[in-house]
């Protein structure tokens, strides 16, 4: 899982940096994404370890990381649009977009950690 987590944290960079050069470098919070992909290949980086418990520890920090990281993405995301539109205006699509897509990614990053947990306390139990 640590290497799911890898590829995980060069998703969200690339999607950071993408929102961030997209709106021009105007707005620095589109780099949201791209700190959260750093602390995930931090993370998943020191869960390569040949230490169950060390593993166990980081993964199980990764995917708080990433439920975090859903959302606030989905939060934020029905908020701006929200907030656009009560302001009468089309929401910014660059913005939601990459909010979108932070929390579609962070979810489906939580379910997959989620199945691997428990296929390993089966294992374990076996």
């Amino acid at each position: 899982m640590a290497k799911v987590t890898l590829v995980f944290a060069v998703l969200l960079v690339a999607l950071g940096l993408a929102g961030y050069l997209g709106t021009r470098s105007l707005h620095p919070t589109a780099l949201i994404p791209t700190w959260i992909g750093l602390a995930l290949g931090i993370f998943g980086f020191l869960a390569m370890s040949e230490d169950a418990g060390r593993r166990k520890l980081f993964m199980h920090v990764s995917v708080t990381i990433g439920l975090i990281g859903f959302l606030g993405g989905a939060i934020e995301a029905v908020r701006g649009y929200l907030h656009a539109k009560s302001a009468g205006m089309e929401p910014d699509v660059i913005a939601l977009a990459s909010k979108v897509t932070l929390a579609a990614l962070m979810l489906i990053y939580v379910m997959l950690c989620v199945r691997s947990f428990i296929a390993a306390r089966r294992s374990r139990e076996v």
